[in-house]
């Protein structure tokens, strides 16, 4: 099993922020293309965000505004800072390495980990 730190997900109230990070192994870290989705409950896997070697950032409509993402390469570690957070941003939050196309929509997300869980309230 290849160590993963994963921090940072947790409950909050509608309107609220929570900041996610992932740290990689050097076997695991691709700082060429990494990003984050999500998974909730009877919904289908949504990519939120995806971060380019060269730093593009893309994101989904769903956090357009709301979300960013990040990284330090020289740590391995992966972020994502949540703002404004809506009832329907509750989901399993995973890291992920980007294979094939660099983007939101076309690109396969690879996990690092067991995903870590937000849950927002009204």
């Amino acid at each position: 099993q290849v160590p993963l730190v994963e921090s940072g997900g947790g409950s909050v109230q509608t309107g609220g922020s929570l900041s996610l990070s992932c740290t990689a192994s050097d076997s695991t870290y691709n700082s060429f293309c990494v990003g984050w989705y999500r998974q909730a409950p009877g919904k289908e896997r949504e990519a939120v965000a995806v971060l380019t070697g060269v730093g593009r950032k893309l994101y989904a409509d769903s956090v357009k505004d709301r979300f960013t993402v990040s990284k330090d390469d020289s740590k391995n570690t992966l972020f994502l800072q949540m703002n404004s957070l809506k009832v329907e941003d509750t989901a399993m939050y995973y890291c992920a390495t980007v294979t094939g196309a660099c983007t939101t929509t076309h690109g396969q997300f690879r996990p690092w980990g067991q995903g870590t869980q937000v849950t927002v309230s009204s």
